[in-house]
């Protein structure tokens, strides 16, 4: 959504550029209707080029690539976790958590109680604490996604709220000029 929200405020600022280079053009011809003085400084003066909204100081908008990175691991590990969630998965009755317990390494084990179902409960636990801490991990990298795209986005309002004001002090202007001819 947030990246949507990007996109639409790239296109808001793309058509304020058009809107303050129309003007432009619109005080130009305002100058050649108004005097004979100001159709020749118009004649003689080159004409602005006719420059594309992305060249007039505003990057071409992509979301955050720290926000699309989060995005992608987070999808990749979301589908890991649902191949592996007892609720989310088939059950397979032959991989059962105590035959699990058999794999661990024996400096593992050593750190485990002797009673084997004591055992079993612990890596249980420290399977799911392992779980809890890649999802906060997924969280965490979700949030700081969440906050470089905001604060891009923060940067871009700034500015097109500068521009706005700017095309709006000029809009004033041109409008006293067409009433006055």
């Amino acid at each position: 959504e947030l990246v949507r929200q990007g996109e639409a405020l790239k296109r808001t600022e793309q058509m304020v550029d058009k809107m303050d280079q129309d003007l432009k053009t619109s005080q130009r011809h305002i100058n050649s209707i108004k005097s004979v003085w100001g159709g020749l400084v118009n004649y003689f003066k080159a004409k602005p080029p006719e420059s594309k909204p992305e060249q007039n100081g505003t990057p071409e908008y992509y979301g955050s690539s720290r926000l699309k990175e989060a995005m992608t691991s987070s999808k990749e590990q979301e589908s890991k976790y649902q191949e592996s969630h007892p609720n989310l998965r088939k059950l397979d009755y032959a991989d059962s958590d105590f035959s699990k317990a058999d794999l661990v390494s024996s400096a593992q084990r050593d750190s485990y109680p002797k009673n084997q179902h004591l055992r079993a409960y612990h890596q249980k636990i420290d399977n799911n604490l392992d779980e809890m801490s890649s999802g906060l991990s997924r969280l965490k990298n979700l949030a700081l996604g969440l906050q470089t795209e905001i604060d891009e986005q923060d940067d871009m309002l700034d500015r097109l709220t500068k521009k706005v004001e700017t095309l709006d002090v000029n809009i004033k202007s041109t409008d006293k000029k067409v009433r006055q001819l």
